[in-house]
Order: structure tokens, then sequence, then C-alpha cells
């Protein structure tokens, strides 16, 4: 059975404009929040936002119901802003085999869930997603111990808060707390790479 956001996407395939303002009204701040955290760059993260909503209302005929609306709608803005920091890198020359990244303890970082689309990459976009996880590793290992197994946790391994919390044997608040500091630190530190990018 058609669940609401399926609903949602068939009416707007019919081009129903009061369907596609529901489905922006759902989606517009998880998925700001996303462009942002990867881009690290608020304007550059709403102009990537109101494109990802053009390409739902232009392109929804290519949503076929087989996956999740909200899955479809990450896809989209993750490309666009793959393509964002590639345009932006694209001054620097980029190695074609970025070395390998390791945890201190000797395991080999993964890139989190959220940075790959492997389905639609191009071979710049696996160059820019190797330099990214290695950038993130790097600075992810500088958190505190207590910071970095949350983020280790909720992003090298996929697993949800009440999950992390579990394995940690503390509370699910206070991996939330633990999380939100350690994204506010990665975020200055990420927004300080990016304007080395930029600058370069």
């Amino acid at each position: 059975m058609p669940n609401e956001d399926d609903k949602l996407m068939e009416r707007i395939q019919g081009r129903d404009e009061d369907a596609f303002d529901e489905l922006v009204n759902r989606y517009q701040e998880p998925l700001r929040r996303h462009l942002q955290q990867t881009v690290r760059d608020e304007d550059a993260a709403g102009d990537l936002l109101q494109e990802v909503f053009l390409r739902a209302w232009t392109r929804a005929d290519q949503w076929d119901g087989r996956g999740g609306v909200k899955a479809w709608l990450f896809r989209i803005a993750t490309n666009l802003a793959l393509n964002h920091l590639r345009s932006v890198r694209r001054r620097r020359e980029t190695p074609l085999e970025p070395p390998p990244v390791f945890h201190e303890d000797g395991r080999e970082a993964q890139t989190p869930a959220w940075m790959i689309d492997r389905d639609a990459e191009t071979p710049d976009q696996v160059v820019i997603r190797s330099e990214r996880a290695l950038r993130l590793a790097g600075i992810a290992n500088e958190l505190s111990e207590e910071k970095r197994e949350v983020w280790s946790l909720v992003y090298d391994h996929d697993m949800d808060m009440a999950g992390a919390a579990k394995r940690l044997g503390i509370p699910t608040g206070t991996v939330k707390s633990r999380l939100h500091h350690a994204r506010q630190q990665l975020a200055r530190e990420w927004n300080e790479i990016v304007k080395d990018w930029e600058n370069g």
C-alpha cells in the first residue's frame, strides 16, 4: 500500500502544485541541513536546495515508486553537492588514487553512507569522495574520545542513536548531545578546509 510520500509523488507526477508544496514543506529543512553539512556554505546550500526541488518537480517522472521518496531526494541533493564541491576544487590537482586513511586503532576509515551515491558517481566524483573521506577521517580523529566513539558508531557503522547508546551503555540523550557537539566541531573545521580549497 502506498505511503504518504508515494501518494504525494503520484500527485506531483500529475502536476499537482499543492502536493509539491507539501513535499517541499516536509523535506526542505532536513535537506537544507544535509546540504549545509556537505558543502559548508550556507548560500550555496540554499541554491542547491532550490535546485533539488526544481529537479524533483521537472523530473518527477523519474521516480518509479521502487525506492523511498526521501532517499530519492537525498540522492539528488548529494549529487548536486558533490558537483558543487568538484567545481570548487577544479583548479586544484587531485591524486588519482588517494591513500587510505586509518583510525588510531588501525581500522581503515569508511566513508559515511550519506556521502555515497555509487550508482551515479563519475570517476571525478569517486576522487572527490575519497578525498572527502580522507579529510573527514583526519578531523574526526581529533575529536575527544567520547565524541569520536559516537561519531564512529553513527557514521562509520550506520548505527542509529538507540543502538549507539546501547553499545556504549549510556542514555540516548547523551549520544545525541555528543553527536551534536561533534558535528559542530567538525563543521567548523570542515568549513576551514573548504575555504582553503576555494583560496587554493
